[in-house]
């Protein structure tokens, strides 16, 4: 599957719309507590109504995520695309399924032979920053909108707001192949000025338990391990 060239082809745009889906579902699925919290009526309660929600939150956190980083890297004279990882698709629907999501579809693939250091720590920030981009602009639209929004919409930016900054909040662990793990070489200020912000602000607006932070990092933890036996 090498790339050649920087275009967005159909090949790019189909592995792009399969690995949005995957994690679509797998989302789905986890925000309602996994298949087997749908027995019955409660799938066509719970599960359908909140996939079109899942739909728009991830498509923007999760696709806007990884083209920034292709731009960037293009930016920078790199040969950059998008590529799912049959593996972590299979693994991400199985999370999901269970309640819990390990979201691994894909990750935007980037060859260049003259890299330097701030490039791919600029690079690898691009993704986070897309992320606490669109949970401020969903915060804003909240807190504007809040007096006369529907229940529906109200719903679609909660879930836009907590899936985006978990995102970035995710993305900036200092674990390899993480984006933070780059930004962390290349920077440590701004490493950790952009985590901390972040982490404040996720703890602000989504209040998440401790445990849940851990998971993450265990997570984060099994994702390298996962991608060292891969490469």
């Amino acid at each position: 599957m090498a790339m050649r060239e920087n275009s967005t082809g159909l090949q790019e745009i189909k592995h792009i719309v399969i690995a949005d889906a995957v994690l679509i579902v797998a989302m789905s699925l986890t925000l309602t507590g996994g298949v087997f919290a749908l027995s019955g009526g409660n799938f066509l309660k719970t599960f359908l109504p909140i996939l079109p929600i899942a739909a728009i939150a991830v498509t923007l956190s999760f696709v806007l995520h990884e083209l920034m980083h292709k731009f960037v890297a293009q930016h920078y004279g790199a040969i950059a695309g998008f590529r799912t990882s049959p593996n972590g698709l299979v693994i991400t629907l199985l999370t999901g399924a269970f309640g819990f999501l390990l979201g691994i579809p894909g990750a935007t693939v980037i060859f260049a032979h003259n890299f330097t250091q701030k490039e791919n720590g600029i690079v690898s920030l691009a993704g986070p920053l897309t992320n606490f981009v669109i949970f401020g602009i969903a915060i804003a639209l909240f807190y504007v909108m809040a007096p006369a929004t529907s229940s529906y919409l109200y719903e679609t930016l909660s879930i836009i707001i907590f899936i985006s900054i978990l995102l970035a909040f995710f993305n900036m662990l200092p674990v390899f192949p993480l984006d933070g793990s780059k930004v962390l070489a290349w920077n440590k200020p701004i490493y950790f000025s952009t985590i901390g912000i972040i982490f404040v602000l996720m703890m602000l607006f989504t209040p998440i338990p401790l445990t849940t932070i851990i998971f993450m990092l265990v997570i984060a933890l099994f994702f390298s391990l996962f991608y060292r036996v891969r490469i």
